[in-house]
């Protein structure tokens, strides 16, 4: 999604004032490592220098992301926080950006998606911050619409399912509809212009009990006429009959396990070239996945962990490799380019396994050197 940010930005012009509400996942204990990955991101990709916290009434640009929705709902509350996301929507004031754990609290009522799919409580709605109906949307926000990690159970529409949503549809106040956002995708309000447009890879699925209307990306409409489709005012697809199983999906998980797969084949035929392209791809996937900052989605960290074995994997294959140098300086290349982008962990594991195999890397003001001891 960094093209939506920077457009965002470059809208705003100059050097905007930009907010982090790390609130959602404000509980966990790895909360300052977000927020450090999470200014990172928007530092290197988007050119933002953003601050934790602040004046979110004067901000130019708030963005707000993964965690718990009720969690962070108490607290905005409690802080009047929640009043000044909605007096910046009331006022079309900056850019908002709401993802993941935050976009559920944008409508009239929020899915308590901790307490429902992870503690197991009876399915039922929170009050939501109703941002939205500021633009008389009447609506409930449901991000990750389209997760399939559940694999053999559905996981759709974040994490409740069908059976779930279905059921609680029917404790919607009258009139709500359901505005479902695929994963990695966005659906972009301009506030001035009054124009929608469905950015990324999936859709904006607009549900109502028993019809829906699927909006791919790159679908543009006006804001009046996405109001007319919520409301029931036009006549939507019908839903079809429940699928046996959700479509399949390409997943990080699933792309990850084809690189380790390629990775093994590619050292099983002594092919050192295949082996790094591997790697190398499974680490562009890396970056591609985790840049949408939705760290708590798509097996990111379960990614990393494969990431390092194999460059483990590959620093044992090179103490053996008869060509060791070409190998060796693949890695360091590797390491350079890690380096550059921020990705400092990966960077010092690569680091540590070869110099396990006795190959020492020094960083000189002209670049890195490695030598075997």
């Amino acid at each position: 999604m960094v093209e939506v940010h920077r457009a965002a930005v470059r809208r705003l012009g100059g050097r905007p004032r930009a907010v982090l509400l790390d609130t959602p996942y404000a509980f966990q204990e790895n909360a300052a490592d977000i927020s450090a990955r999470a200014r990172g991101y928007f530092a290197r990709s988007v050119g933002l220098d953003v601050q934790v916290g602040g004046d979110v009434a004067t901000a130019d640009w708030v963005f707000s992301g993964p965690g718990s929705p009720t969690y962070a709902l108490d607290r905005w509350t409690a802080s009047g926080t929640a009043a000044e996301l909605r007096s910046r929507v009331r006022a079309r004031r900056g850019v908002t950006v709401l993802a993941s754990a935050a976009a559920c609290t944008a409508g009239v009522v929020t899915v308590p998606v901790y307490e429902i799919y992870k503690v197991g409580a009876d399915p039922h709605w929170r009050e939501g911050l109703d941002l939205l109906s500021a633009l008389d949307l009447q609506v409930v926000v449901i991000p990750h619409y389209d997760n399939a990690e559940g694999g053999t159970h559905d996981t759709r529409f974040c994490y409740l399912g069908e059976r779930r949503l279905a059921r609680m549809e029917a404790d919607l106040p009258d009139g709500t509809a359901v505005l479902g956002i695929d994963e990695h995708t966005a659906a972009v309000i301009d506030l001035t212009t009054e124009q929608v447009r469905v950015a990324g890879r999936g859709a904006l699925t607009i549900r109502r009990p028993g019809t829906r209307l699927e909006l791919p990306a790159g679908t543009t409409l006006t804001l009046p006429e996405l109001r007319h489709l919520t409301s029931g005012h036009t006549t939507l697809a019908p839903l079809p009959p429940p699928p046996p199983e959700s479509p399949p999906r390409i997943t990080l998980a699933e792309l990850t396990e084809a690189h380790e797969s390629r990775f093994a084949a590619a050292l099983a035929d002594n092919d050192t070239a295949a082996a790094i392209e591997a790697v190398l791809a499974l680490e562009s996937d890396l970056v591609a996945w985790s840049a949408d900052t939705e760290e708590d989605a798509g097996g990111v960290t379960e990614s990393r962990d494969t990431f390092r074995h194999l460059i483990t994997q590959l620093g044992k294959h090179a103490e053996s490799a008869h060509h060791l140098t070409t190998l060796t300086e693949a890695l360091v290349n590797l390491r350079a380019t890690l380096r550059k982008d921020g990705r400092y962990d990966l960077a010092d594991t690569l680091r540590a396994t070869l110099l396990d195999i006795g190959i020492h890397i020094d960083d000189t003001p002209t670049g890195p050197r490695w030598t075997r001891r």
